[in-house]
């Protein structure tokens, strides 16, 4: 009889439970929970940003979460590095994993691979943007069409930052984006591996949302964004573009009222959600439902 996978991967749109039930697994099986949600990477956003508690993390082992500096820009180059070697030790231990988190390019990493693309200058990208809003997204895409058939036709319509990135691509290296996203190989064995997606009703997902930040701001979201502006990080920063950062310090900046900053985030939290659900539905259409 085969023996199961040993890497579980749990994806799942941000309040939807998933590190509940990669806890109660965990405490079923004995497995490591491998954080693959890039906001929970950072030390200074626990709150904000919903991490496991201290009392959850007591309760099994919790890897990569809260181990990287606002100031530190993890790329998912350098999250699928740290997550493989934490694989290694997991199964030179004979223990189970579980890759749980809500970043949709890390489980791609995982499950499909990471294309060796070259970089693109600063003056490329700006050229395609400004090309699209010349232009408009119609005679855009069908300029890329010519280029890149299969990026043209496989990016949602207004996903102008998707657009733009392959035809930079393109410019920068003569290459397809799609052909160089071809040469790629999935970083986890298959097979060694099985893939389950938490996808709850639309309407409680949103009610738990907005319930989340209630409880965030219960527990300190203030104080922390308050932290972290104190830093003058750059804007451009991963850690600086979490969800609710930019409204809280809004409002910490006398800009806005704090029952609309708290509105606005709840907004933005659903948003993110939404965005969070698509994106599964779309890229993970095998992978089972709970």
């Amino acid at each position: 009889m085969s023996q199961p996978p040993s890497v579980t991967l749990i994806a799942g749109p941000t309040a939807s439970g998933k590190s509940a039930l990669a806890l109660q697994m965990a405490r079923e099986t004995g497995a490591v929970i491998i954080n693959a949600d890039s906001q929970q990477l950072y030390a200074d956003l626990r709150v904000l940003t919903a991490r496991p508690s201290p009392e959850d993390e007591a309760q099994a082992d919790h890897r990569l979460y809260g181990v990287a500096d606002a100031a530190d820009a993890w790329s998912v180059g350098k999250w699928s590095r740290a997550a493989l070697n934490l694989l290694d030790i997991a199964r030179a231990d004979g223990r189970p994993a579980i890759l749980v988190g809500g970043t949709g390019l890390y489980f791609t990493a995982m499950t499909r691979g990471l294309a060796d693309i070259p970089p693109v200058p600063q003056s490329v990208r700006d050229a395609a943007e400004a090309d699209y809003m010349a232009q408009g997204e119609a005679a855009f895409r069908a300029r890329l069409a010519e280029i890149d058939a299969e990026a043209a036709r496989s990016i949602e319509q207004g996903d102008r930052q998707r657009l733009v990135r392959a035809m930079s691509v393109h410019s920068a290296s003569g290459r397809a984006l799609s052909d160089w996203k071809a040469d790629t190989r999935p970083l986890l064995t298959p097979g060694s591996w099985r893939g389950r997606v938490i996808e709850p009703d639309r309407a409680d997902l949103y009610a738990n949302c907005d319930r989340r930040v209630d409880v965030m701001m219960e527990n300190g979201a203030l104080d922390e964004v308050r932290a972290l502006t104190a830093r003058n990080l750059s804007p451009a920063l991963p850690a600086m573009k979490a969800v609710g950062a930019r409204e809280l310090a809004a409002y910490l900046a006398g800009e806005i009222g704090r029952d609309e900053a708290i509105d606005a985030l709840k907004q933005a939290t659903r948003n993110y959600a939404k965005r969070q659900l698509t994106w599964f539905r779309n890229q993970t259409p095998g992978w089972a439902r709970v």
